[in-house]
């Protein structure tokens, strides 16, 4: 748990982690605003960064209409939901892949992904730390992150803990397969722009 600085007289203040169950009970009760760009993310009410410039939501369309090819019948293709991992996150990746069909999560949030991706300018630096640690310890087996400035895709499988135990950088002119469709090779260029 986090704790702040304090006068050395007074104890240190502790912050509260928030569980998934509280979160969403904030949620329903109207609490956050509904036009608020949050996740939760290990314990902690994360406001999204900026709103999405045309790069990154032209890249967030591309990866889901490739992914939407990849993965047809028993998978489903989220797009910006939320995806419950563990006690203390619910993320909103900008897309990702269950198994089953959309109607399969009506009454739940997906609790598992055979793949997730970020789609990554402003927020990189916090997608390849704290959201890679929380994709790896939920288990997530494969986490790509479209990288948009480096006009890159990064490609981390194998997690241990709260990291994976491979990583691999693909660029134009190179393919990938996801580990959960190793037949169907993707196009880096058909994923960033």
């Amino acid at each position: 748990m986090s704790t702040l600085t304090a006068p050395s007289d007074t104890p240190p203040v502790r912050l509260h982690r928030w569980t998934r169950a509280e979160y969403e009970r904030m949620v329903e009760a109207g609490a956050l605003r509904p036009d608020a760009r949050l996740e939760l993310i290990a314990g902690e009410i994360v406001e999204r960064m900026s709103p999405q410039g045309s790069r990154h939501a032209t890249t967030v369309q591309l990866v889901a209409a490739a992914l939407r090819r990849t993965f047809e019948a028993g998978f489903d293709v989220r797009v910006q939901l939320p995806i419950a991992l563990g006690e203390r996150s619910e993320p909103e990746p900008d897309v990702y892949v269950v198994r089953g069909a959309t109607l399969d999560y009506l009454d739940a949030h997906p609790t598992e992904a055979v793949l997730l991706v970020e789609v990554s300018d402003a927020t990189l630096a916090l997608d390849r730390t704290v959201k890679l640690a929380v994709y790896a310890a939920a288990g997530v087996p494969e986490y790509w992150i479209a990288n948009v400035p480096e006009a890159c895709l990064e490609v981390y499988r194998d997690p241990a803990g709260e990291t994976y135990r491979s990583k691999t950088t693909l660029r134009a002119g190179a393919t990938v397969a996801p580990t959960a469709q190793p037949d169907h090779a993707i196009p880096v260029a058909d994923l960033i722009p």
